[in-house]
């Protein structure tokens, strides 16, 4: 399974990565906006993205979401977002962008969002 991991903080992207790629996921990384909507283009084979909700550089999670979600080409690609801070507000308008799910990192360890992810793709992969 290929995946785009978003991430601004290289040691915390550095840990993601390892994780996933220990569960079998072949993994893309940027840390920008800019970065995650060029491997889009350039990676057919993404099948979900990790987002995080703070990035680098002149464009924000939101405007990934937004952005990605509105593209013919890749609004059909999951995306989860990983996040420090909750609240129900800034989770619904996640979720009504096309997030398909909101982790608050201090509820979550890794291992259990990265198996989540897998449970989604396979159920997505089952219905196709």
């Amino acid at each position: 399974m290929d995946i785009l991991v978003i991430e601004d903080e290289k040691p915390l992207l550095d840990a993601i990565t390892i994780k996933l790629e220990k569960n079998g996921f072949r993994t893309f990384v940027a840390r920008t906006c800019e970065q995650a909507l060029s491997l889009l283009e350039t990676h057919p084979t993404l099948q979900a993205v990790w987002l995080d909700h703070y990035l680098i550089g002149e464009h924000t999670d939101i405007d990934f979401i937004a952005q990605a979600k509105h593209h013919p080409a890749y609004k059909h690609i999951p995306i989860f977002v990983v996040t420090n801070t909750g609240g129900t507000e800034k989770q619904q308008t996640y979720i009504r962008l096309g997030a398909e799910r909101y982790y608050i990192k201090s509820n979550h360890r890794l291992d259990e969002i990265i198996l989540d992810i897998q449970k989604y793709l396979t159920k997505k992969t089952q219905r196709s």
